[in-house]
């Protein structure tokens, strides 16, 4: 018996005003092809009215017009309710210079509605880290390391939470993101996609849970199905592939789709642009004081 995720019902998100590609560093990238701005942003409101229909909450950070990757808010920085009911988020440090800026709006708002806030580097000097590859799960915060993320950011994830973090390195280029490849589906369940994994890695991985949904690479690059949110006992996609849609309606999951073909240009969907806001330490992930991080 599975239980629903008690998270993903309130999320911060960043509206696509000046969403463009200026420069390409991910492999979806290219500045000759550019997104539509009004279809992006149709695409951008229909998500917000998904999740509003759907009982959820968005709250939305202004946009910076020098930082055309705002959009991707998942990205801002990794924000849960510790264990003493104090606020606290974790801002990301970007590992390309070209999206250091956002975390100026992010910390600026964060601190306006009344969370805390810690650093692991800042402005180039020390490690990087970038929320888009931190998920609770099975007891741990799971945190992919690699292309975005440093390993050594781990420790102070864990100790800024007081929670367990199980490293787990991502190796695919265009996978550079663990929330392109891991999308947490309720307590049992989890898209996973092994291919973006190091061997070691993607083993922990399928051992953490219970009942894995195994996506190729082709599946997770083509239709960034594992790029998706969960409200409840509905998954609300960009894509499903026809080979997964029956174990997932057999799970009890109602699927939504939202089109994201304009994110899909810089290289995000539907998780890259929602940052969950409810995740609680001690509910969603133990407490571990002092933090513990398990390497794989």
């Amino acid at each position: 018996m599975s239980t629903s995720l008690t998270w993903g019902r309130h999320y911060l998100m960043t509206e696509p005003t000046h969403y463009r590609i200026d420069y390409a560093i991910n492999p979806f990238m290219d500045t000759e092809i550019q997104p539509d701005p009004a279809r992006a942003r149709a695409q951008w409101d229909a998500l917000k009215a998904t999740i509003e229909e759907l009982g959820g909450r968005v709250d939305v950070i202004a946009p910076r017009e020098d930082s055309p990757d705002m959009v991707y808010a998942m990205n801002l920085g990794f924000a849960a309710t510790l264990a003493d009911s104090r606020r606290h988020v974790l801002l990301s440090h970007m590992r390309f210079p070209e999206r250091r800026n956002e975390t100026r709006s992010a910390v600026e708002w964060f601190a306006a509605n009344g969370w805390g806030t810690a650093y692991v580097g800042k402005d180039g000097v020390g490690p990087t880290f970038e929320a888009g590859d931190v998920f609770p799960f099975a007891g741990h915060l799971v945190a992919g390391t690699g292309p975005r993320t440093d390993e050594m950011a781990l420790k102070t994830l864990a100790t800024e939470m007081n929670v367990r973090v199980l490293g787990v390195r991502t190796t695919h280029s265009g996978m550079y993101h663990l929330d392109l490849a891991f999308c947490p589906l309720d307590d049992r369940r989890a898209i996973i996609c092994p291919d973006a994994l190091a061997p070691e890695s993607a083993q922990a991985l399928l051992d953490l849970v219970p009942e894995p949904l195994v996506i190729t690479e082709e599946e997770a690059l083509s239709t960034f199905a594992a790029n998706s949110i969960v409200i409840g006992r509905t998954i609300v996609m960009p894509s499903c592939p026809e080979r997964i849609r029956p174990i997932l309606e057999g799970w009890g999951f109602t699927i939504r789709i939202v089109e994201m073909s304009e994110l899909h240009l810089g290289g995000g969907s539907v998780r890259c642009v929602t940052n969950p806001l409810d995740i609680v330490v001690g509910r969603d992930v133990p407490v571990v004081y002092g933090g513990e991080v398990i390497p794989t």
